[in-house]
């Protein structure tokens, strides 16, 4: 793991080596390599190259051969994979079989089969505009160069959604990880250059503990996609950064998805739920639903119903297939959650339950599953993103105050509605956000985009709306003579 990919050769970093964390067990478990601003220059030239001097953007057939490799090679080591995203990340070793792993793999063979089937170019019919008589063409074509930064929490989902839709358009990639994940991305790059036919150049993955490393991508005229997700106020930062050159910027940021409980909605089935979702790998995701929204009537034995759910959530061990909630990825991330759970007591807040490390459990990054009530929307942890497994229960006056609540955010990343089917559909319908559950649908899936509103970014991953994030539009029109 002490190794980057730049050029199609596998090297070491020119700042040396940093541990990466267990972040369960508080312990180094190897060290990774630490590349710096000459590694990300030589990356981006690599990838300008492959770009410009070979046929890597005009050879779909060569594309969707290279990732179908990369799929079979990564199926392959799977187990060792498992092996590094349970120590490295701190996922429950059960969400390594779907979204965490096992998921983002079989994946890849979304965006193959969709550059295989794809509509390249489009005949415009024939006009005659100015009184020329013309036949058009609309042409479909690679952006260049993909700068992709990502974050730590799903590096597996996040890394492969970016790597797949942009590589199978035709563009050559420079991946920056996050500095917490770095050995789940220096496995893919071992893997594309030793097992895959991938020309050299077209995949460089820059693993750093430096952070103004994968800055550099947003700054560099070279480079003619960002593609970032994180938070809000680094994609803030990234796209004032790819301002100076006009670059195009995707940006999949935060979130504080609200869970909707109607009147006529089975409250304990509901709030159940909710818990579950926010809970599940420590609440690490843009997407869960951390406010609980439920009727004003029946607040109290909402809470109850919620923490009741929290509390038996197993928490610990991410090693064991028993585990739901395991930790937070570092000591600087649990002191954040941990300071948003004292700033709730000082905005009047109380804890169901929770409310600290889990009692038992000495070393690890963990947060106890926890439960705030008695505030209202404008508190701070209703507005602001916690990244925990923190539940923050909301009182309603019905549909449409449900719906006002759950709109009045920056955010606009998900949503859930529980309610009879119509109802639960109307409300849907009103909810400002980029993707909606309605009694438990699950609208994660490859051939569907995902994105947000407002300040959860532009832009979309997966489906063909992701694939084509990548692609720019030309027209080209032949004259037709008289």
């Amino acid at each position: 793991m002490t190794e980057l990919l730049i050029g199609g050769r596998l090297v070491a970093g020119g700042s040396g080596t940093f541990d990466t964390i267990n972040p369960a067990t508080e312990e180094p478990i190897g060290p990774a390599a630490d590349g710096d601003a000459a590694d990300m220059d030589r990356a981006i030239a690599a990838a300008r190259s492959a770009f410009d001097d070979s046929d890597w953007s005009r050879d779909v057939a060569l594309r969707v051969h290279c990732l179908r490799q990369l799929r079979s090679a990564l199926n392959a080591e799977i187990e060792e994979l498992r092996r590094i995203t349970v120590a490295e990340v701190g996922a429950p070793v059960t969400g390594t079989y779907s979204s965490h792993l096992q998921g983002p793999i079989d994946d890849l063979e979304y965006p193959a089969g969709v550059a295989e089937n794809y509509s390249w170019t489009t005949d415009l019919g024939v006009a005659s505009p100015m009184g020329i008589a013309s036949r058009r063409s609309l042409v479909r074509e690679a952006y260049g160069v993909v700068g992709a930064i990502t974050p730590f929490n799903f590096p597996h989902q996040i890394n492969l959604a970016k790597l797949g839709p942009a590589l199978a358009a035709g563009n050559t990639v420079v991946l920056k990880p996050a500095p917490e994940t770095p050995w789940c991305a220096a496995h893919i790059g071992r893997i594309i250059a030793e097992h895959t036919d991938f020309p050299p150049g077209v995949v460089n993955i820059v693993t750093s503990s430096d952070p103004r490393v994968g800055a550099r991508l947003s700054e560099d005229a070279r480079v003619d996609v960002v593609s970032f997700t994180g938070s809000s106020a680094t994609g803030a930062a990234v796209m004032a950064a790819a301002a100076g050159t006009i670059t195009k910027v995707c940006l999949e940021l935060g979130g504080k998805s609200a869970f909707v409980v109607l009147e006529d909605a089975d409250l304990a089935r509901a709030c159940g739920a909710s818990a579950m979702a926010v809970s599940r790998h420590a609440g690490q995701g843009c997407a869960f639903t951390t406010r609980l929204l439920v009727p004003r009537g029946r607040y109290d034995e909402a809470v109850e119903a919620a923490a009741a759910a929290m509390a038996g959530i197993p928490v610990g061990d991410p090693t064991d297939p028993a585990t739901v909630c395991g930790p937070l990825i570092s000591a600087r991330q649990r002191m954040r959650v941990q300071s948003y759970l004292d700033l709730a007591v000082a905005e009047g807040g109380s804890f169901a339950c929770g409310g600290g490390r889990p009692a038992g459990l000495r070393a690890g990054f963990f947060i106890s599953p926890t439960v705030i009530r008695g505030l209202d929307n404008s508190a701070r942890v209703a507005r602001e993103e916690i990244f925990g497994p923190v539940l923050v229960v909301l009182a309603h006056d019905g549909d449409d105050d449900a719906v006002r609540i759950a709109n009045d955010s920056p955010y606009g990343l998900s949503a859930a509605v529980w309610g009879s089917s119509e109802r639960a559909a109307g409300v849907a319908a009103r909810l400002r956000t980029g993707t909606v559950s309605v009694n438990g649908g699950v609208w994660y899936s490859a051939d569907a985009p995902f994105g947000g509103y407002k300040q959860s970014g532009n832009g979309r991953e997966m489906g063909v709306a992701g694939f084509e994030e990548y692609l720019e539009t030309k027209v080209i029109a032949y004259a037709i003579k008289a």
